[in-house]
């Protein structure tokens, strides 16, 4: 079953991923001897905190944001992060870090280190940081294909942006569940740790002490509970490893842009048009001719007023072809012709 409303993200949107292969542990060349686990038998929830806490990280952001009146303002995130390496690599969701100027990472022991991006991917929500250190503590990664429904599950990270190291548990409540998002459908882990704002990027770990899951969404709505999300690891490690190795995920179509909904009467309003629909919020690309607070009125002669519509094109486009673009700009139709490009973010 599909959930399409109602799903909150903890800071932003997440996209779709591509579903991977299994990919079990990670892939630089360390020996799994920073965190010990029980492959004989099951740890206590004591044990598994005492096993992984270390391993998971505060993170905070600073990004400046420039209104339409060219004023600027400087807007605080926080998330969490689990630490991949043991020279400071570490993986958290992307809506994190997404435009921040400035990120910082607090380990466990309240140590506090400035981080660099290494790769980005909004498709998949996942992004990989490095801060200079050494001699970290970091995850072993499980295998979230051979988890069953009723498993134990342990979240850890940084609730409401100031709780950093709260554990929680609960089970794994379903495996797949696909998440509709923004036209985008990720098959994500169900668990009923619980989980808030700031937890995004933490880990999921499972009852060896093993990272499963990368938290990144929570299901939001009055009266409900208990009902969190998570990327799988095995979904997860392919892409993590590509983020490391070259910065992006390569063969992913894209236009170069960030489109938001309008979805009410006052943004049809504020924007200058007589109908809510899809506008571009960004341009990451020279060679997109769209620009800011563009509507989308059509592509390729199909009527695009929907994130599901764009996509469905998208995805059966190829890299290096062109689309028409049909626009409002400036309260008048445009026709354009924008490229499809390798998405590298």
């Amino acid at each position: 079953m599909t959930l399409k409303k109602s799903i909150a993200l903890l800071l932003t949107a997440v996209i779709l991923a591509s579903a991977c292969g299994v990919w079990l542990g990670f892939y630089l060349n360390e020996t799994v001897t920073a965190t010990e686990t029980a492959s004989e038998g099951h740890l206590s929830i004591v044990q598994i905190a005492q096993n992984t806490l270390d391993t998971v990280v505060e993170i905070t952001t600073e990004t400046t944001v420039t209104d339409r009146r060219m004023r600027q303002y400087i807007y605080e995130g926080a998330g969490s992060g689990v630490v991949i390496s043991s020279d400071g690599k570490i993986v958290t969701n992307n809506h994190v870090i997404e435009g921040a100027g400035k990120i910082t990472v607090r380990l466990s022991n309240g140590e506090e280190y400035a981080a660099t991006l290494l790769g980005r991917d909004t498709a998949s929500d996942l992004a990989v940081l490095k801060i200079n250190k050494t001699d970290l503590k970091y995850a072993v990664f499980g295998d979230s294909d051979t988890l069953q429904v009723g498993e134990t599950a342990v979240a850890i990270g940084n609730p409401l942006g100031e709780l950093g190291g709260t554990v929680t548990e609960g089970i794994i409540s379903a495996k797949e569940r696909s998440i509709d998002i923004d036209g985008q459908v990720m098959p994500l882990l169900q668990t009923t740790a619980a989980i808030n704002s700031g937890n995004s990027g933490g880990g999921l770990f499972n009852d060896r002490g093993e990272l499963i899951g990368i938290v990144n969404a929570k299901f939001a709505d009055v009266g409900i509970e208990g009902l969190g999300f998570a990327i799988p690891i095995n979904l997860a490690a392919p892409i993590i490893k590509e983020l490391d190795e070259q910065g992006y995920v390569g063969g992913r179509p894209t236009l170069g842009i960030r489109v938001s909904l309008g979805e009410s009467s006052y943004l049809s309003y504020y924007f200058h048009v007589g109908r809510t629909g899809l506008f571009v919020t960004d341009v990451f690309d020279d060679r997109c001719p769209l620009k800011e607070w563009d509507r989308i009125v059509s592509v390729n002669g199909e009527t695009v007023d929907t994130f599901e519509e764009l996509s469905a094109i998208l995805q059966s486009a190829k890299i290096g072809e062109k689309l028409t673009v049909k626009i409002i700009r400036n309260y008048a139709f445009e026709t354009l012709e924008v490229p499809v490009i390798e998405q590298r973010w």
